[in-house]
């Protein structure tokens, strides 16, 4: 359920682009038009004011806006102008050539439907000459790596059958590794690395169910490194995504600053998909709508535009 609202009637991409035009040009930039216009259109309607923009202006859009808007907000709009999948492999990239952020990557590869993961892929391939498996091995080292490169390698099955033996098994498996405190076990990636979804959610069922303990519970207190830390993520992920951001955006909201690069990641990626989704997950865990949060802890233009992708 996405959170972005679209006018009705849309004005038509060569309008959308003259006003656009008009808000940046001359002295002075009117961000409350820019946001106005492009915090409520879709993907493809983006795309269209960035084609007209350029054949009305010859400029290109996105380099405009870069010389006019500063900040957390330019870099929010900057992300947000992007196509989804293309986003979303710039953004794997920017994790794992700026600054090193494996959460990206974790949330890349289990949040994604197979499918998905593999379109984020090749476009990842076509647009840096690399594939993200190789980037991700050259950017990572240890056991962190071999999580990782497991799995951003799978192209897991994407049905709901699970054998519910196996699942009792490796459930067992995993208890045995967890209780030893041997993290980085082979058996553990390759578990991870290579069933479906459905079937670990079944494995995991079976762990809580015989050990008496949710597997993520069991995983808390074993966070002392990144490769742990990366494991908890994906678990985590893969058991209930929605909830997973629900706590991430809590942590972004939750520091002295707000931490605008992950708040803008998330609210970013999901307005379009599944936002409403966790705002509502967000309201019945913190007792708070989403929107009073992120208004509270944020400022200025940057604020606006987040609010009016998050559905205020």
């Amino acid at each position: 359920m996405a959170t972005l609202t679209v006018p009705h009637p849309v004005p038509s991409a060569a309008e959308d682009a003259e006003q656009v035009r008009e808000a940046v040009k001359g002295w002075g930039t009117n961000e409350k038009a820019l946001i106005a216009i492009l915090a409520h259109r879709d993907a493809a309607q983006r795309k269209h004011i960035q084609l007209a923009y350029e054949e009305m202006y010859q400029e290109n859009l996105i380099k405009r806006l870069e010389s006019e808007i500063h900040g957390d907000f330019e870099r929010a709009v900057y992300r947000w102008l992007f196509e989804p999948i293309e986003r979303e492999a710039m953004m794997a990239n920017l994790a794992l050539t700026k600054n090193l952020n494996y959460q990206v990557i974790v949330e890349t590869a289990c949040v994604n439907s197979p499918n998905e993961l593999l379109i984020v892929k090749q476009a990842y391939h076509a647009k840096y000459r690399h594939s993200l498996e190789e980037d991700v091995a050259a950017h990572t080292g240890g056991d962190l790596r071999k999580l990782l490169v497991a799995l951003v390698s799978t192209y897991r099955y994407g049905g709901d059958e699970i054998d519910l033996r196996l699942a009792q098994s490796e459930a067992k498996i995993l208890q045995d590794l967890i209780s030893q405190k041997e993290l980085n076990h082979d058996e553990i990636i390759r578990i991870l690395g290579t069933r479906s979804k459905a079937q670990l959610n079944a494995t995991f069922n079976c762990y809580r169910d015989e050990f008496g303990t949710p597997i993520e519970e069991s995983l808390s207190g074993e966070t002392a490194n990144e490769y742990a830390l990366a494991l908890h993520m994906a678990i985590r992920c893969i058991i209930d995504p929605h909830m997973y951001f629900v706590d991430v955006l809590d942590d972004a909201l939750s520091k002295s600053g707000a931490d605008e690069d992950t708040l803008t990641r998330v609210i970013v990626m999901h307005a379009e998909k599944d936002l409403g989704v966790i705002k509502e997950k967000f309201q019945k865990r913190k007792s708070v709508p989403l929107e009073h949060a992120v208004d509270k802890k944020t400022s200025g233009d940057y604020k606006n535009f987040i609010l009016a992708l998050v559905g205020n």
